[in-house]
């Protein structure tokens, strides 16, 4: 079995250093925009696909990490002082000599098995051309003047031609561009069927080509003495590039962006269960174009897939928690570093596997949050916040999410990994010793807090509300009351009774001073 063990990145597009182990299995690639989800599946792809020619298509300038290039300049623009662009896979033992050696950085000078792409300065034989580059007024990077070089760590330079992990890249971002169909089918094809047989079959439809040349169209063409009809015949017009994948005789290019998405996966993965010809695969955002009832369906096809190692980038909670939340890499657009969820308790990692969904990437990609009880809470709380701090939750880059009860310590679990500041705000149900002292005597950590009301005979969050906000209350649903008192009222319609608050009498409200200490701790 061919795994991925580890990535090790050096001036890599927003990474100047970056480092992660991954799971033999599924691993969850969870980020925000511009974190650099993407660039860490391309980063893998280039180099397995030990292909010159996708670097030079992204473009040299486009995967140099931009601050090396400008600390370079700051540092004087010396020859010797050129960045280095640097990505490594260390893979699980292949039994292959070629792959291993002490050819890496880890440098603790043992062997080890893997493949790296190495971009440096050609300044063995172009040294007094990168000069004149440098020498120029303004900051001229000589890009032109690198190297690519795909290298194992025995130190024996490799290309496309000779691949030692067999592996397939999906964008669904991509699903309806015609050269990034004909790519994903050539590379189906490719990693299916055998090289002898591809080139076997190749050979067969050029002479089936030239067949019905000589024969379909030789009565035509007696009739054009001069110039006459033909077959093409070049690399542009082969076996390769005509074929196409149908579902039911319909080509998927015909389809639906959605039905694109899911067959090219549903395909992707089909292979690596039958065929075991794939190593690894390579999700970008499967849950492009999918309605959620498509979404599960592929959701449940990855969980139950047998392939080797699979990559999925996203920013989906369905697919982050129904896919284990334990095989996560969490990259945040504010830092370089990665973080990972192995940790986790396997019990919360199940009941976020089972438990509706709850905005669990929001949360993870949150700095501060505040945790809530209810609907009622969590209507009320923004109003609640403007007029007590006179800023806004948005403008604080605070998140609000309604939990429920029941599953604050799962989000707290996920908390004491990744130090999320989390003010929990919870009911004290009549016992806040109990329920919010000493139930939580395993979360005390600087970066968590939960917040209740000390009195024990206000047990609920609408009690608090309405002992602290009799007037407006009784004045929106006192004169309709003949069987159930207000307070009565606002317990049995707790959230439709929060909109009517927030709509009538949000200048009014009086906070409760256990969410005022969760606003003042939330922002310290």
């Amino acid at each position: 079995m061919k795994v991925i063990n580890k990535i090790k990145l050096k001036n890599y597009k927003r990474f100047p250093e970056f480092e992660v182990e991954f799971s033999e299995e599924v691993n969850l690639i969870i980020g925000d925009n511009e974190a650099g989800k993407s660039s860490l599946l391309t980063a893998i792809e280039l180099v397995i696909s030990g292909s010159k020619s996708k670097v030079e298509s992204i473009g040299l300038e486009n995967l140099f990490n931009k601050q090396a290039i400008n600390d370079f300049f700051a540092s004087g623009k010396k020859i010797e002082s050129l960045p280095t662009l640097h990505i490594e896979l260390f893979l699980n033992e292949q039994n292959n000599p070629n792959l291993n050696g002490k050819v890496n950085s880890d440098n603790n000078n043992i062997s080890c098995d893997g493949l790296q792409l190495i971009c440096e300065p050609n300044t063995d034989e172009l040294t007094h051309e990168i000069a004149e580059v440098l020498a120029q007024d303004d900051n001229n990077f000589p890009f032109e003047y690198y190297l690519v070089k795909f290298v194992t760590f025995a130190g024996e330079a490799y290309t496309g031609y000779r691949k030692f992990l067999k592996y397939l890249a999906l964008d669904s971002s991509q699903i309806n561009n015609e050269y990034a169909t004909k790519e994903y089918i050539k590379t189906v094809y490719e990693n299916f069927v055998e090289q002898t047989d591809r080139i076997k079959l190749r050979n067969e439809y050029r002479q089936q080509k030239v067949t019905f040349r000589d024969t379909k169209l030789k009565d035509i063409n007696d009739q054009l003495p001069e110039y006459q009809f033909a077959i093409r015949s070049s690399s542009k017009s082969n076996l390769e590039t005509d074929l196409n994948i149908v579902e039911n005789e319909v080509p998927i290019e015909n389809k639906g962006k959605g039905r694109q998405c899911f067959i090219k996966t549903d395909f992707a993965l089909k292979q690596h269960d039958e065929n075991q010809s794939l190593d690894v695969l390579l999700l970008e955002e499967p849950e492009n174009h999918l309605s959620h009832t498509n979404m599960k369906k592929l959701v449940n096809k990855i969980a139950e897939s047998q392939a080797k190692q699979i990559f999925v980038a996203t920013h989906n909670s369905l697919i982050s928690t129904r896919l284990n939340l334990r095989n996560s890499v969490l990259l945040n657009s504010n830092s370089t570093a990665a973080m990972v969820m192995r940790d986790l308790p396997e019990d919360t990692a199940k009941f976020f596997m089972k438990a509706p969904d709850n905005n669990i990437l929001e949360f993870i990609l949150s700095k501060k949050v505040i945790l809530v009880e209810g609907d009622a809470e969590y209507i009320l709380l923004d109003a609640l916040y403007t007029k007590e701090t006179g800023s806004t939750i948005e403008a604080d880059d605070i998140h609000v999410i309604s939990v429920g009860g029941t599953s604050f310590k799962r989000y707290l679990d996920i908390a004491k990994i990744l130090e999320i500041k989390v003010a929990v705000i919870r009911d004290n149900d009549g016992d806040g010793q109990v329920n919010c002292v000493d139930g939580y005597s395993d979360y005390q950590a600087d970066n968590m807090n939960v917040f209740y009301d000390a009195d024990d005979g206000n047990s609920t969050f609408e009690i608090c509300l309405y002992n602290l906000n009799q007037v407006a209350c009784d004045d929106l649903w006192l004169a309709d009351r003949r069987t159930l008192p207000v307070l009565g009222f606002m317990l049995k319609n707790k959230a439709d009774c929060a909109f009517k608050l927030l709509e009538d009498k949000a200048d009014e409200l009086i906070t409760p001073d256990y969410i005022k200490q969760a606003f003042t701790w939330i922002n310290e």
